[in-house]
């Protein structure tokens, strides 16, 4: 049984060369979920153009997104009470059902339904890579691999639009759902072949009407994000219901989960001052994250003239920043057991990176924007994979699945408002520089078209050059509005209490330093 991973009793009883045959897995794994969007929106407007309804185009992306945020909390739990092998498992096998029916779709109502199927196995993807390494690897050792883990992440966003539009040119659209098939067969080989986790017996029943509470709050948030400002107006009609029934329903939620026998997302977990400070920064690094990688390509496209084939590729200078960074970071941990550091300094940066990406204009080069992204980056790095460490460290094992999903959750939370905030931010400040510049009218006109490079470059010099001040206009309001937002996870990063990890030196190896290790030390009565 020498490729056989079994889940350590003790901390340092996992081989590494059998976690390296686990994590292999685990990462093909967070690929699949990682690459899917990425593909997918390059092939979208070849799809629109086969299946046809565009006005409902925005739900291939929406109903993806929201089964995923919704299902995330659940399968924590699910992994929790009946095992983590099963759930991870069955996972995977629905996301390949929704990817097969994805690509075998006839229309865009069927389209939109199948992506929701796979959206509900992409959100069990995450939230099992991230418990099974919870439950494998000490956090002590964890560092050691975290830059694997960015590592994925830099390749998904790079490579994804490359392949999705290589795939969309020479296989057809269909292909970009099918070609996760092989990769998810390999990863549910090698998963079920070298994975051994202990069974587990629940027991408890689910929480049934706290899962469906908090898919009703989830699902609210993520509309109202989605939605608002660009569907209906803020102030509409269904924006203020959406936001109604989530407040509502989240109330509901938190009352349903004090009463539960085995909650959905039991709330002794934010007693841990660790575990909500790092849900909190979790969530402000997907405002700053998720905004970055929406508005960059944006600005280098429409304002320094970049071609939008290789968009993964002008995030770049970020993407290596936060790769390399975070793997330094967690070589670091491991070898010292401190981590307090990171959260702060990645705060710091990612202030500083927000601010100087909130300077550029029309004048920027790009060697310039280069070196403010590898800043941003750099925050990132400090601050991907050490928010999921803590917030695992600050549980006991058995919380380990929950504490994944919230963590998780919140971040993709994050990541919806920081879109919408700086999207409406972005629109708004666009239309008023071109309106000063143009008149609305013509403004009008110019911010209904598809203002790519080269659809800039037909344009009138005058009309070109108000859209490019317009964006840049719009970018410098997104990012300051980053930057304002981070400076609250710096704060708050001064509050983390530097809790031994698990597994840190080898006279807490096992008994004493294990059982010290596996409750919460830092809990807000401290």
């Amino acid at each position: 049984m020498s490729e056989t991973v079994k889940q350590a009793d003790a901390p340092g009883e996992v081989k590494p060369r059998s976690v390296r045959v686990v994590l292999m897995a685990l990462m093909i794994a967070m690929l699949l979920a990682m690459l899917d969007n990425m593909i997918i929106g390059t092939a979208m407007p070849t799809i629109v153009g086969e299946l046809g309804g565009l006005e409902h185009l925005s739900w291939v992306v929406t109903a993806y997104t929201l089964a995923t945020a919704a299902s995330t909390p659940i399968w924590g739990k699910i992994g929790d009470m009946y095992g983590r092998k099963g759930s991870f498992l069955t996972s995977i096998v629905i996301f390949l059902v929704g990817s097969a029916l994805s690509g075998m779709a006839q229309d865009m109502g069927q389209l939109i339904g199948f992506r929701a199927i796979q959206g509900l196995g992409a959100g069990g993807l995450m939230v099992g890579v991230m418990a099974i390494i919870g439950d494998l690897i000490p956090p002590r050792e964890r560092g050691k691999y975290q830059g694997m883990m960015a590592g994925v992440m830099a390749l998904a966003m790079i490579g994804g639009p490359l392949v999705g539009g290589t795939i969309t040119d020479h296989m057809g659209w269909r292909w970009a759902f099918y070609i996760n098939l092989p990769l998810g067969a390999v990863a549910l080989a090698m998963v079920t072949a070298v994975l051994h986790l202990p069974k587990k017996k629940a027991q408890g029943k689910i929480d049934y009407l706290g899962a469906a509470l908090l898919t009703v709050a989830i699902t609210s948030t993520v509309l109202v994000t989605t939605w608002g400002g660009t569907e209906y107006a803020w102030g509409s009609a269904e924006i203020i219901g959406l936001i109604v029934a989530g407040l509502l329903s989240l109330a509901a939620f938190l009352y349903v989960e004090t009463k539960a026998a085995e909650p959905v997302m039991p709330l002794h977990i934010f007693r841990s001052r660790n575990f909500t400070l790092m849900s909190v920064i979790g969530f402000l690094v997907g405002f700053a994250m998720f905004g970055g990688v929406l508005y960059l390509p944006l600005f280098q496209q429409s304002v320094q003239g970049a071609s939008a084939t290789n968009s993964g590729l002008l995030l770049l200078p970020m993407l290596l920043s936060m790769m390399v960074v975070s793997l330094v970071a967690g070589r670091i941990t491991t070898s010292s057991g401190k981590y307090k550091m990171f959260p702060i300094i990645g705060g710091a940066l990612m202030v500083v990176g927000l601010f100087l990406l909130a300077s550029m204009d029309t004048g920027t080069t790009r060697l310039v924007s280069g070196l403010y992204m590898a800043v941003l980056g750099a925050g990132l790095g400090f601050l991907m994979q050490i928010t999921m460490l803590v917030a695992q460290n600050s549980v006991d094992m058995k919380d380990m699945g929950v504490a994944s999903s919230s963590a998780t959750l919140f971040r993709t939370l994050g990541g919806s408002f920081g879109v919408a905030l700086m999207g409406s931010l972005f629109t708004t400040q666009v239309t008023d520089t071109m309106s000063e510049r143009l008149g609305p009218q013509a403004a009008k006109a110019a911010g209904s078209a598809q203002l790519d490079a080269a659809s800039l470059a037909k344009l009138p010099e005058a009309v070109r050059d108000a859209y490019q001040h317009a964006v840049a206009a719009g970018t410098h309001s997104a990012f300051l509005l980053g930057a304002g937002i981070a400076v609250i996870g710096f704060a708050l990063a001064w509050f983390v209490k530097e809790v031994p990890l698990r597994g840190a030196g080898p006279a807490q190896a096992g008994g004493e330093g294990a059982k010290a290790a596996s409750a919460p030390q830092d809990s807000f009565a401290h």
